[in-house]
């Protein structure tokens, strides 16, 4: 077994997790699914699920990462979200004020299968929601975005 993920350099952690690209699956938004059922079972009644990031864009490449955005309807569940989310195994990555955000899928062996990063927000803060729909409902546009971060990955 590696060292633990806390111990490594940054060196180590970029060399483990490597940031790369990959076409479209269908089976992300399975993932999503299957996910959002287990966090129904944590998070306070309320709450609000969403699968944004690239992985939510029909047909452009992406990092095989699925994003989840969680609205809680208050600082008060927002604190007990989190305070769930880590109980159940997601790994707490920032805590800036009304914006935490969790990990799932990192090990010392490198990524598993599937990788989730949970975006916890007060409900109402939701323009991924926004950027989701409008390249979904775009497909050119979407393609744009696709070219550029292909072109920025390399």
């Amino acid at each position: 077994m590696g060292k633990p993920l806390s111990e490594m350099t940054l060196e180590e952690l970029w060399e483990l997790f490597p940031i790369f690209l990959t076409e479209h699956h269908d089976c992300w938004a399975d993932w999503y699914k299957d996910e959002m059922r287990v966090l129904r079972g944590i998070l306070p009644p309320g709450s609000l699920l969403h699968h944004v990031g690239s992985t939510a864009i029909k047909g452009i490449w992406a990092k095989p990462i699925i994003d989840i955005l969680i609205e809680a309807p208050d600082m008060a569940a927002l604190d007990n979200s989190a305070g769930a989310l880590k109980a159940a195994g997601y790994i707490c990555m920032s805590h800036d004020g009304n914006r935490v955000d969790f990990n799932k899928g990192y090990t010392p062996e490198g990524f598993a299968q599937p990788v989730f990063h949970l975006h916890l927000r007060l409900m109402g803060d939701h323009d991924e929601l926004y950027f989701r729909d409008y390249l979904n409902e775009h497909p050119d546009i979407a393609k744009e975005y696709e070219g550029l971060k292909l072109e920025l990955w390399k």
